[in-house]
C-alpha cells in the first residue's frame, strides 16, 4: 500500500491558480493510478480528475474540465493537480488517493481507491 501526502493547498482569489502535489512512498509507485477528490464541508467527497499509470488517460469531472490538468512524474513519485481559473465552488479539501489497476467505470468512485492522503485545503475567496 502506497503513502500519500498533499501538498500546495492554500487561500487564493476568484480567477487565481494554484498547483497540488501529491507525493508518494514505495518503488511501485509507477504502477499505481491516481486520482484527486474533493470534499466541501457538509457535501459528499466527489471526484475531480484520474491519471493512469503512464499518464496516457486523463479522465476529468465535468465541473473542472478545462480549468485543471492533472499530471504525474513517475520519476519523483509525484502526481499533480494544475488548477487555473478557480471559482468560490472549487473551494474544499482535496485528497489525492491510488490503487492497483485501472478503475473502470469505477474511476470516480471514492471506495474503490485503497489509498489515501490527509488533503489539503483549497479556499477561494471571492
Amino acid at each position: 500500500q502506497v503513502q500519500l501526502l498533499e501538498s500546495g493547498g492554500g487561500l487564493v482569489q476568484v480567477g487565481g491558480s494554484l498547483r497540488l502535489s501529491c507525493a508518494a512512498s514505495g518503488s511501485t509507485f509507477s504502477s499505481y493510478p491516481m486520482a484527486w477528490f474533493r470534499q466541501a464541508p457538509g457535501k459528499e467527497r466527489e471526484f475531480v480528475a484520474a491519471v493512469s499509470w503512464g499518464g496516457g488517460s486523463t479522465p476529468y469531472a465535468d465541473s473542472v474540465k478545462g480549468r485543471f490538468t492533472i499530471s504525474r512524474d513517475n520519476a519523483k513519485y509525484t502526481m499533480y493537480l494544475q488548477m487555473n481559473s478557480l471559482k468560490p465552488e472549487d473551494t474544499a479539501l482535496y485528497y489525492c488517493a491510488a490503487r492497483s489497476g485501472w478503475p473502470g467505470t469505477l474511476v470516480s468512485v471514492p471506495s474503490s481507491y485503497r489509498s489515501w492522503g490527509q488533503g489539503t485545503q483549497v479556499t477561494v475567496s471571492s
